[in-house]
């Protein structure tokens, strides 16, 4: 049996790879706005830096950003998990928007970045939700049919 918290960080994975593949397409076939990994980069005083980046951007949104969910998913607001999921996600993506304006360089959302760039991490974040509330769903309810198919059998041992 997982916990919440298990349950989160394998969404948030998920998710994570899902974002993560329309950000190399980002990345290679434009760059049509700056890519989230170079942008993380470059708040951690790497700029430039992709690895650094693309490490980040796995940590928080598996670890970070997965497990949070797992803790907050029952008592959030929204009928589906995927709405759960958005509006969790786009409370993140609201979070790291005043994190930067307060702490970081707000000047990054000039030149190539501007509202194209807030407007993609916004639609990356809801893509995120989406994939994140979804799978999430989908483990606690294999859970629950494991657990129903397991209602009266002795153990083993």
């Amino acid at each position: 049996m997982m916990s919440r918290v298990q349950k989160g960080v394998i969404a948030g994975l998920v998710a994570t790879v899902a974002v993560s593949i329309l950000e190399a397409v980002n990345l290679f076939a434009g760059p049509w706005v700056e890519p989230f990994p170079l942008f993380i980069a470059g708040m951690l005083g790497m700029p430039g830096n992709l690895a650094v980046g693309w490490i980040a951007h796995f940590v928080a949104g598996s670890v970070v950003l997965g497990s949070l969910f797992g803790i907050l998913c029952p008592k959030m607001p929204g009928q589906t998990p995927e709405t759960k999921g958005i509006i969790f996600a786009v409370g993140a993506w609201a979070v790291l928007m005043v994190t930067v304006f307060l702490f970081g360089d707000p000047r990054i959302f000039r030149g190539s970045g501007g509202f194209g760039m807030v407007a993609w991490m916004l639609v990356s974040h809801a893509v995120f939700g989406i994939v994140l509330g979804n799978v999430y769903a989908r483990l606690v309810e294999r859970e629950k049919r494991a657990a129903k198919l397991m209602d009266g059998v002795a153990p083993a041992h």
